[in-house]
């Protein structure tokens, strides 16, 4: 038999004991957020303080990663670095169906515009024909947007000239004329707006009117095993979410400032957004059963979403929100 010696015996029996102690954390557990550099109101949210209080009485931090548009940003969620995240709501809605995530809520409506150099001569969707314009491409919500505008104006995507490139370097060439037109969501309208440069041409309401008269924007979403973990967290997130909407209605200044400080866009382009409701907020952030399958059809037509997709929608949190 072999023999063990006091001093490996001891470290042994420490060891094992250890696994039946209870576990003292050293550090508050990390909940990770996906956000984008625009005027999501999960910013004012933490600006104001209202997560905070939620950080204390669960013993968490929050942590904003911030990606530059949807795709990366669903693949940060499907491997787990991420568990809560606010993105358009193409992204949004493409996570919650082909991904073990939920829809929570709808946090911004509008946001995306078709726009023109503020000198053009383009006046309607139809004075596009055989005009080049700027796209974020295929897999934005943009695209289909634009495949609608175009749908109702009489023509395809075959009667212009597409030219795809970043959402954000969309306003650049426009504001340059070195494209007719562009489409692509805010603070990047607002900014070319602000400019003076640029000038809308269709409005996403005037597309896709979804919500309250407006299309819907962004989305909130999170990884189900996360959200079924957490629910008493997610339930003060989803609150801390509508009380910053409350906050940009009533107080839009102190959100102007506080947006400017979080994601530094100039307060002058913010504060155009705004005033012309460029990107609207509404307090409702529940995302209805009917919004939300007419949005779903409107991905499959633009086949962003597959026939048999399915969203996964957890309104409970938003009603919960909204009532209290």
């Amino acid at each position: 038999m072999r023999l063990v010696n006091t001093h490996q015996y001891r470290r042994w029996f420490l060891s094992a004991v250890a696994c039946f102690l209870p576990v003292v954390s050293q550090a508050a557990t990390e909940v990770n957020i996906g956000v984008q550099p625009a005027t999501q109101p999960i910013y004012i949210a933490k600006a104001a303080g209202y997560l905070a209080p939620i950080e204390e009485k669960y013993d968490v931090s929050f942590v904003f990663h911030s990606f530059s548009y949807g795709a990366p940003e669903n693949q940060a969620l499907a491997t787990g670095a991420l568990d809560l995240a606010s993105a358009g709501m193409g992204p949004a809605i493409v996570a919650s169906a082909r991904l073990p995530a939920q829809l929570l809520g709808i946090t911004i409506l509008e946001q995306t515009a078709i726009i023109v150099p503020a000198d053009s001569g383009i006046a309607s969707v139809e004075d596009l024909k055989g005009k080049k314009i700027a796209y974020p491409g295929k897999g934005s919500q943009q695209y289909p947007l634009l495949v609608k505008g175009l749908a109702d104006a009489g023509m395809t995507v075959a009667d212009v000239q597409l030219f795809k490139t970043k959402g954000s370097d969309v306003t650049q060439l426009v504001t340059q004329k070195d494209v007719d037109a562009g489409i692509t969501w805010d603070p990047h309208v607002s900014k070319a707006l602000a400019s003076g440069d640029a000038k809308v041409l269709l409005k996403a309401e005037s597309i896709l009117p979804l919500k309250s008269g407006h299309y819907i924007g962004n989305g909130f979403y999170g990884r189900t095993e996360f959200i079924e973990n957490n629910e008493p967290l997610v339930q003060d997130v989803m609150g801390a979410l509508v009380q910053a909407i409350q906050l940009i209605k009533s107080e839009p200044e102190t959100a102007i400032g506080m947006w400017s400080d979080e994601i530094g866009f100039p307060s002058e382009v913010i504060a155009f957004s705004l005033n012309e409701e460029i990107s609207v907020y509404d307090p409702d952030v529940v995302p209805g059963e009917e919004t939300i399958s007419t949005y779903t059809r409107f991905l499959k037509d633009a086949e962003i979403l597959m026939e048999g997709d399915a969203p996964k929608v957890n309104s409970s949190f938003a009603a919960k929100a909204l009532a209290n």
